[in-house]
C-alpha cells in the first residue's frame, strides 16, 4: 500500500473503456511520470485522482484515504496546468496566496507562505506584476508557487513545460527536478516527452491505449522493455528492431542477422536461456549506443561482437556521430565517437554489445524473459 493507491481503477465513456484495470502504488516522496502518445488516458488518469474525472470502477487513495467521490478541493492535492490557469487581473504575489485565501488562511501566515515559496522559485522580484507581463517560464514558476503554497500531500503536473521552447524546458526541467530533491514532495507527472520522463522520474508508467504497458525505474524501463511498444517508444534515438533466428552454436544461442552485404552475422547472446528459442524467429532489439566503434565499446562488458557492415548515412551531431547501416534488412542507427573518421559506402568494423541485447517474441511483441 502506498501513499497514493491507484487500486484496479478503469474508466468508460458510455460503453467505451479508455482506461483498463490500472494498478499503481507510489510511495510518499516518489517522483512518478505517467507517459505515453496523445490519447493513452494518461491525463484521464490524473484528472481522476484530482477528482476533475469520475471514477468509472476501482478505488483511489491519498494519504490512507479513499478519495472516490471527494471533491477536489477536499483531496489536498495541488495541480499545476499546461496553460498555467494565471488569473490575468491579479499579481503573482496575490496569484500564489488566492487558494490559501479561499481556505481563509489568515493574511500574516499567507504572506510568510508566499514569501518563502517566491524565494524557493526566485520570484521575488515578480510579486507585484501581472501575469501578462511574465515571459512563459516565469508563469510557469508562479503556476508552480501556487501549487507549493498550499502544501498538498500530492502534486500534480500535466504537461507543464509543452508550452515552453525547448532549451527553456530543459532549464525549468532541472529546477523541478531539484525542487523535488529538495522538499521530498510525492510528484505525479504527465508527459509525452520520454526523455522528461526519463530525467525526472524515481519511476516511470509508460502507458498506451489505456493500458499501463510497464511500470519500473528509469533504469528498468530502459535496459528490460516489457514489449515493442516500451522499446521503441522509450530512448532517442530509439531501439533499434531487426528479425533474427536463434542458433544453438556450440552449446551457446546466438542471434543470426543478416548483413548489409547479404551474409549472415551470428551475435552471442548473454542469456543462456534463449536457447530454448532455437531455430525459431525472433526480434532482436539492440540500442544505439551498443552498436559503436572498437574503441568506444563498453570496458565492463563480457560480451562485444564485432561485426563488419556498410555504412548508409553518417550524421554527426556534436558529441556523437550516428550512423546508419542495414542488419536483419532494417535501417539500424549506431551512435559513435564524434572523431571516428566514417563515410556513406565504407565498410565499417562495429562493435556490438551483446550484454545490452534483448530478444521480443515476433507474435505477443513481449520481451523474452531470462
Amino acid at each position: 500500500m502506498g501513499f497514493l493507491d491507484i487500486n484496479n481503477v478503469t474508466k468508460s465513456y458510455g460503453n467505451v473503456e479508455v482506461l483498463h484495470r490500472v494498478d499503481i502504488a507510489v510511495e510518499e516522496g516518489e517522483f512518478l511520470v505517467l507517459v505515453g502518445p496523445s490519447g493513452c488516458g494518461k491525463s484521464t488518469l490524473l484528472n481522476m485522482i484530482a477528482g476533475l474525472e469520475d471514477i468509472t470502477s476501482g478505488e483511489i487513495g491519498i494519504n490512507g484515504r479513499v478519495v472516490n467521490g471527494v471533491h477536489p478541493s477536499n483531496r489536498n492535492i495541488a495541480m499545476v496546468f499546461q496553460s498555467y490557469a494565471l488569473y490575468p487581473n491579479m499579481t503573482v504575489g496575490q496569484n500564489i496566496t488566492f487558494g490559501l485565501e479561499m481556505h481563509g488562511v489568515p493574511k500574516p501566515e499567507r504572506d510568510k507562505a508566499m514569501t518563502d515559496v517566491a524565494k524557493l522559485l526566485q520570484i521575488e522580484q515578480l510579486l507585484d506584476r501581472k501575469p501578462g507581463q511574465l515571459s512563459g517560464g516565469q508563469r510557469q514558476r508562479v503556476a508552480m508557487g501556487r501549487a507549493l503554497v498550499r502544501d498538498p500531500d500530492v502534486f500534480l503536473f500535466d504537461e507543464p513545460l509543452s508550452n515552453l521552447d525547448a532549451k527553456l524546458r530543459v532549464d525549468m526541467r532541472t529546477e523541478i527536478k531539484k525542487l523535488h530533491e529538495k522538499l521530498k514532495t510525492t510528484i505525479v507527472y504527465v508527459t509525452h516527452d520520454q526523455i522528461e520522463a526519463m530525467t525526472l522520474s524515481t519511476r516511470i508508467a509508460v502507458m498506451y491505449q489505456g493500458y499501463v504497458q510497464q511500470l519500473g525505474t528509469p533504469k528498468e524501463i530502459y535496459d528490460t522493455p516489457a514489449n515493442l511498444f516500451v522499446a521503441t517508444f522509450m530512448g532517442s534515438p530509439a531501439m533499434n528492431i531487426m528479425p533474427a533466428r536463434v542458433a544453438v552454436v556450440e552449446g551457446r544461442p546466438h542471434a543470426v542477422v543478416q548483413t548489409s552485404e547479404g551474409g549472415e552475422a551470428q551475435l552471442p547472446f548473454s542469456q543462456d536461456n534463449m536457447a530454448a528459442w532455437d531455430g525459431k524467429e525472433i526480434l532482436l532489439g539492440i540500442r544505439p549506443e551498443a552498436i559503436t566503434d572498437p574503441d568506444g565499446a563498453d570496458r565492463k562488458s563480457n560480451n562485444i561482437v564485432a561485426l563488419q557492415n556498410r555504412i548508409v548515412v553518417t550524421e554527426p551531431a556534436g558529441s556523437d556521430t550516428f550512423v546508419t547501416t542495414t542488419l536483419g534488412g532494417k535501417d539500424v542507427i549506431s551512435r559513435l565517437r564524434a572523431d571516428v573518421s566514417v563515410e556513406p559506402g565504407q565498410l565499417f568494423d562495429f562493435a556490438v554489445n551483446m550484454e545490452k541485447a534483448v530478444a521480443f517474441d515476433p507474435q505477443t511483441e513481449a520481451r523474452i524473459e531470462g
